[in-house]
């Protein structure tokens, strides 16, 4: 195809500083891959945020484009599994760690990493998902699996974006949402989701030592990982289940087998980087039909490539509220 000069996000380091500018790349700057996307909306997400620090636990080698979420209009697949025109997401895989991801107006990609955008879901509302409300929806899909379709369910770092996202998908479903976060003055903000039961997340942070915790909890999302994981699992019902994505408290789980042997509680890994293609297709496919949220504009504020520089330093500093959608 003509080599089109297009804008992106690039992150380069100098000196062992890194810096972040807006510069002009051209097709055949992109890496190698079966299909290229013009790709019209992407988002910010905290593995961006560390991508464009210089997080080398992200992206190993600079410069790179970041960018973890893609939405766009396929231009050529060399597969033959699209066709021009078709429009699709991008979410997971290597895309914006060490694959130059969705903060440019062109990439290119293996065709697996892809899945076509559902009918009743525009590349917009794709992008305000993105991969943090794929991950709450596969969280959701995984409670259901194990049988967790009525009750009280827990959400942990609810104010998050994954947090968020559960907490709203749950509360159409008619589940008893309690949403356990530090943002508590967030009443309104919650209530609009449908949740109504608001806990300070001090309250899932046991640390008595206790084998086991009263019963609270049909089934927990946790987004959050460490000892509010282990309070959560020890104080979930018999026969519950709890999924967890998340590890921003800890990656270290202190727990025994008790609740496992004689509550038969369930924990439920949930990866949404390498979900398999055919699942990654189901859980869209809710997203745009029976689990599609009516107050999606909400959730999100759109900006363009030139505000992604004041929003990385936000998102950094802990102060980011919401999705940053990326209208590229």
């Amino acid at each position: 195809m003509e080599n089109i000069k297009f804008k992106a996000l690039e992150v380069s380091e100098v000196e062992g500083e890194f810096k972040r500018k807006i510069i002009e790349k051209e097709i055949s700057d992109l890496p190698e891959g079966d299909l290229i996307i013009n790709v019209k909306y992407s988002s910010l997400n905290y593995k961006d945020a560390l991508s464009s620090n210089g997080n080398k636990g992200v992206t190993r080698e600079y410069p790179h484009t970041p960018g973890v979420d893609a939405a766009g209009i396929v231009v050529e697949d060399q597969s033959g599994t699209y066709s021009k025109g078709d429009e699709v997401i991008v979410t997971g895989y290597d895309l914006g760690m060490n694959t130059d991801g969705g903060l440019e107006e062109y990439i290119r990609i293996p065709a697996e990493w892809a899945v076509k955008l559902p009918e009743n879901l525009s590349l917009r509302e794709s992008m305000i998902y993105g991969t943090a409300g794929f991950t709450a929806a596969l969280s959701v899909y995984k409670l259901r699996e194990a049988d967790i379709d009525q009750g009280n369910i827990l959400v942990t770092g609810a104010s998050g974006g994954v947090g968020s996202f559960a907490s709203a998908i749950l509360a159409k479903l008619d589940y008893n949402v309690t949403a356990a976060t530090g943002k508590t003055e967030a009443k309104a903000y919650f209530n609009n989701l449908g949740v109504h039961n608001i806990i300070d997340r001090k309250e899932v942070d046991d640390d008595s030592g206790k084998m086991l915790l009263k019963e609270k909890w049909d089934g927990v999302i946790d987004t959050v990982g460490g000892n509010m994981l282990s309070t959560a699992i020890k104080s979930t019902s018999y026969d519950g289940a709890v999924t967890c994505c998340g590890n921003i408290a800890s990656a270290k789980l202190n727990l025994n087998v008790y609740p496992f042997i004689l509550r038969g509680v369930s924990l439920i890994g949930i990866d949404s980087v390498q979900c398999k293609r055919n699942l990654r297709e189901e859980v869209w496919q809710k997203i745009a039909s029976d689990w599609k949220l009516d107050q999606i504009d909400e959730f999100s504020k759109e900006i363009g490539l030139d505000g992604l520089d004041e929003q990385i330093e936000t998102m950094l500093a802990g102060n980011s509220k919401g999705r940053i959608l990326v209208k590229l």
